[in-house]
């Protein structure tokens, strides 16, 4: 069983930056493709991003592509999330989850097997 703890979430203003970390415990990093997802007030949660277990291979929401970029440290136990140039509509609750299959099947609709708490990131207009 795999324990993910999110960090790094805030405030912010639009247009600044601000980076996820996640970190894992529990079972062997490098064994899991790692995602991130977010869910804002009253709606869905939603895809974001994921790697693939090497970081050989990433894959973005339309919505954030270009503007945020995930990478892993599989020595450190940690995946993280870059957001640049933050809209007011990126404001959520975001989540770092673990699959025990691909970031391609992620990609498309697999949802991963472990989740952690969760991380609030608010971007002020």
């Amino acid at each position: 069983q795999v324990q993910l703890v999110e960090s790094g979430g805030g405030l912010v203003q639009a247009g600044g930056s601000l980076r996820l970390s996640c970190a894992a415990s529990g079972g062997t990093f490098s064994n899991y493709a790692m995602s991130w997802f977010r869910q804002a007030p009253g709606k869905e949660r939603e895809f974001v991003g994921t790697i693939s277990r090497s970081g050989g291979r990433t894959y973005y929401a339309d919505s954030v592509k270009g503007r945020f970029t995930i990478s892993r440290d599989n020595a450190k136990n940690t995946v993280y999330l870059q957001m640049n140039s933050l809209k007011p509509e990126d404001t959520a609750v975001y989540y770092c989850a673990a699959s025990i299959g691909t970031a391609a099947q992620v990609m498309g609709g697999v949802m991963p097997d472990y989740w952690g708490q969760g991380t609030q990131v608010t971007v002020s207009s």
